[in-house]
């Protein structure tokens, strides 16, 4: 978003006055799901200036393998080089513009070739050859570079010229946590993709709380919906006896834990900081192995160095866009892009090891079922909410004490947006 001096002050102005619309403890006004400028200025001052989370090295398994996807109307591509290392690069050709590798997914030979002239570019974006109108006119040019980390086998970008600093805090912190589950070595099970028909922060919204998960029935067979300080008069009534079990298990959960020598506290740096997340490793319910129907593990091979079932969910969210789910037996990714201002793209992908054979170490349906429903009833819960706050009836109602995370978010939000505007 290229402004004008005075066009910048008239964005800046504008965005000012929608902040001020916000009130402390409540949803977020309906201009926040709506407004034209505002959203372009989230994907200039969010999406392309903070890491974002967009694959798993092993989307990356050999050499030559590359993911294109686009954050906002930047095309981007996630290439493995042959020393093992991951780059990544504008996907626009440096002739006149073209969108260069126009598959989601591929292998490239010794070089990238742009379909439209042929102009080619060697693995490190550098132009090599100008198809027939003579390589002289593409010296010294190169593929735009993007800033790219990898985090225990999880890979984040930044468009930024100038990315944030603390991405190694955030590194040091998770390291820990991630590195026994070992997601360099563990293989794609199946990969999806679903267009959420609603705003991007209604998705995070929705993904922040499970205030709303008795909508999700097959997540509740394994998963206690139960984080960070609940006070007891907060409980329904049928809910007290469910606290109760979950209490012992959480205990059982950190004394073995302990005994393992496997991080589980939680760590809360969710808001005041650029690279902001959350992670806790927590019980689940029933057998207490693995996000599935029944609770246990979905597949016999354990990832990395775990050599028992029973350890609980690792979770991480990451601002603005991930969220994660780390077993014993296997780990979900998502992530969350917009497309426009009423279309959220969400893809989750099932890792497992990487020498575990489905129909012999796991049944496919058996280890999608759950978060397969829980994505369809997401998106179900995010399409009526983007309906419901266009409506002029709509004001912002109340949050409960189990939607604080999505509090700590709106906070995190407003101040991404007053540093990138300099509010």
């Amino acid at each position: 978003m290229t402004l004008r001096s005075n066009e910048a002050g008239s964005t800046r102005d504008h965005i000012a006055s929608l902040l001020r619309q916000r009130t402390r403890g409540r949803a977020l006004p309906a201009a926040f799901f709506r407004d034209d400028a505002l959203f372009a200025a989230e994907v200039d001052l969010i999406f392309r200036r903070h890491w974002l989370f967009v694959a798993s090295e092993p989307e990356l398994p050999e050499a030559g393998d590359y993911v294109a996807l686009s954050i906002g109307t930047a095309p981007i591509v996630l290439l493995r080089q042959d020393d093992g290392s991951i780059s990544a690069f504008h996907n626009t050709c440096r002739h006149r513009g073209s969108l260069i590798l126009q598959k989601p997914k591929g292998v490239i030979g010794a070089q990238i070739v742009c379909p439209y002239h042929r102009w080619a570019y060697d693995t490190s974006g550098r132009v090599v050859s100008c198809g027939t109108s003579g390589n002289e006119l593409g010296a010294g040019l190169h593929l735009e570079p993007v800033h790219v980390r990898t985090l225990a086998g999880l890979v984040f970008v930044c468009l930024t010229e100038e990315p944030p600093a603390d991405f190694g805090d955030m590194a040091a912190a998770m390291s820990p946590y991630l590195v026994p589950h070992d997601l360099v070595h563990t293989k794609i099970a199946k990969q999806v993709d679903l267009i959420e028909h609603g705003n991007w922060k209604l998705t995070i919204e929705n993904n922040r709380e499970c205030f709303h998960c008795a909508g999700h029935p097959e997540l509740l067979r394994s998963l206690f919906h139960f984080t960070g300080d609940v006070t007891e008069s907060s409980l329904k009534p049928e809910e007290h006896a469910i606290h109760t079990r979950y209490k012992g298990a959480r205990d059982a959960h950190i004394a073995r834990c302990n005994e393992l020598g496997v991080p589980w506290e939680r760590i809360d740096r969710l808001s005041d900081r650029t690279t902001a997340f959350v992670a806790e490793r927590l019980p689940l319910d029933g057998h207490g192995e693995s996000l599935t129907m029944d609770s246990r593990a979905a597949s016999r091979r354990l990832l990395g160095t775990l050599r028992e079932p029973k350890l609980g969910s690792l979770h991480l969210h990451t601002q603005p866009n991930s969220w994660h789910h780390f077993l014993s037996d296997h780990a979900i990714t998502f992530s969350a892009l917009p497309l426009d201002r009423e279309r959220t793209l969400v893809r989750t992908t099932w890792l497992v090891h990487q020498d575990a054979t489905e129909g012999e170490d796991y049944d496919l349906e058996n280890l999608t079922r759950v978060w397969a429903a829980t994505n369809a009833q997401d998106a179900a819960f995010v399409e009526g909410t983007q309906r419901g706050v266009l409506s002029p009836a709509y004001a912002p109602g109340p949050l409960a004490e189990t939607e604080f995370m999505v509090e700590l978010f709106h906070g995190w939000y407003e101040q991404r947006l007053v540093a990138g505007l300099d509010l």
